[in-house]
């Protein structure tokens, strides 16, 4: 059951990629990601009762978990504003690497013969689609690369936080008290920043609301896959790169992108590198 909440999970997400693109269209970065936390966090309400019943043993690993999440999204979405979003779906793929490296420092995983080959081929797909990104819909900045990677070794970190503590809580205890602080850090960053708010354009971006509600439905089902005993941090994130797919079609669909079988290719020889590491 896990693995196809897992999948679900892989599948919104890659959705979710190409609607945080659309949404700011309309919305800077920060406008959208203030606007889809408070969203998020009111579909998570009903929770309350819930979660005023954790051990608040955990609380302070969770505030942990949603200032690095409050950092990875700033990263994540302002690189996504800027980046064709199937280039961008294949350089999210590299949070493998991190989860591989967390998986040996953590929990005290060894590298094997398969493992190592493995992520040779994960890191040389990553460079094929660098290399090969000079068409005129991908004149890219490093820094934006960097940007990806910064959220990529977030989400790691943050997804290995979600296995540890859904040993100890449930799902809706885990995702109310997940959002609650990072409404609180998004909020603080807007008053600290004194970002302007387009309130006008941000009432009519539907976009927003699909995305939070996605959000909430892909969180739920990879929270309760993190409670199974026999899902892997590792596997988990294997199974999440199916979200790659989507975004280089839905580049191609939605945003007219270019160099779309390259990009295929290049996500092709990642994914065999993780399979080839984990089989």
């Amino acid at each position: 059951m896990w693995i196809g909440l897992v999948c679900l999970y892989g599948v919104l997400k890659g959705i979710r990629d190409i609607i945080k693109k659309k949404a700011m269209e309309k919305n800077s970065a920060m406008e959208v990601l203030f606007f889809y936390t408070v969203i998020s966090f009111l579909f998570v309400l009903p929770e309350t009762k819930n979660a005023l019943s954790t051990d608040f043993h955990y609380i302070g690993f969770i505030m942990i978990k949603s200032v690095i999440i409050f950092i990875a999204w700033i990263c994540g979405f302002r690189a996504i504003k800027k980046l064709p979003i199937g280039f961008y779906g294949i350089m999210d793929m590299s949070r493998v690497i991190f989860a591989t490296a967390l998986g040996m420092i953590v929990l005290q995983e060894t590298l094997t013969p398969h493992k190592a080959i493995g992520m040779l081929l994960v890191l040389a797909g990553l460079l094929f689609v660098n290399l090969g990104g000079k068409g005129k819909d991908e004149k890219t900045k490093s820094i934006y690369i960097f940007l990806v990677l910064i959220s990529c070794l977030g989400n790691a970190v943050s997804e290995l936080l979600d296995k540890m503590l859904m040993q100890h809580m449930n799902s809706g205890q885990l995702q109310f008290w997940y959002m609650f602080f990072l409404l609180i850090l998004y909020f603080g960053y807007m008053i600290f920043t004194r970002t302007k708010i387009d309130w006008r354009a941000l009432c009519k971006n539907y976009w927003i609301i699909l995305l939070s509600v996605l959000f909430v439905i892909g969180d739920k089902a990879l929270f309760i896959a993190c409670a199974d005993p026999d899902s892997t941090v590792v596997a988990m994130t294997l199974i999440k790169q199916c979200s790659v797919m989507i975004t280089i079609i839905g580049g191609r669909l939605v945003f007219k992108e270019q160099r779309t079988l390259y990009k295929l290719i290049c996500a092709a020889v990642i994914i065999s590198g993780i399979l080839f590491a984990v089989i």
